[in-house]
């Protein structure tokens, strides 16, 4: 199984494709940023988050995509920002006809490090270990994308 994973964001919304074998053995298959110009108009931000998504499920054919929810944002702005960056990705995945599951940063931090206050470094240092990777996916974007693929397989095995 191939889960997409989406940290989403308008300037810079990470991915990250894990496989898991019938072993529940993960390998990070994918793994980067969908990268907007800044003061370039939403709309076009959006159809450039919308056209390189539908480009990396196709490149990967992923079974389902975990993308981490908007759970609390200090500045409105960027809530709302998120918000938008988040809309397009469940619409490029119901096209896609892909299952949508959603995380919480809290859930994802728990599910990772047994504790869901955990910073960030911690968060990647799991994703690290978990994916058997010499070092930390980089950007932070494209880590915390691969944190939301780990979670959704280890949270479905669970359920």
């Amino acid at each position: 199984m191939k889960i997409l994973g989406i940290d989403p964001g308008t300037g810079i919304c990470g991915y990250g494709v894990i496989e898991v074998n019938a072993k529940n053995q993960t390998r990070m298959v994918a793994g980067g940023v969908i990268s907007t110009p800044p003061h370039t108009p939403l709309e076009d931000r959006l159809l450039d988050i919308y056209d390189s998504l539908h480009e990396i499920i196709s490149e990967t054919k992923p079974d389902c995509v975990s993308v981490e929810k908007l759970f609390f944002v200090k500045n409105i702005t960027t809530g709302i920002s998120v918000a938008h960056a988040r809309g397009v990705v469940m619409l490029v995945a119901k096209q896609e006809e892909l299952p949508i599951y959603e995380y919480t940063p809290l859930q994802i931090k728990q599910t990772m490090t047994g504790y869901g206050r955990a910073e960030k470094k911690q968060v990647q240092e799991m994703v690290k270990l978990h994916l058997g990777l010499e070092s930390t996916p980089k950007p932070d974007d494209a880590a915390d994308a691969l944190a939301a693929a780990i979670t959704h397989n280890l949270m479905s095995r669970v359920q």
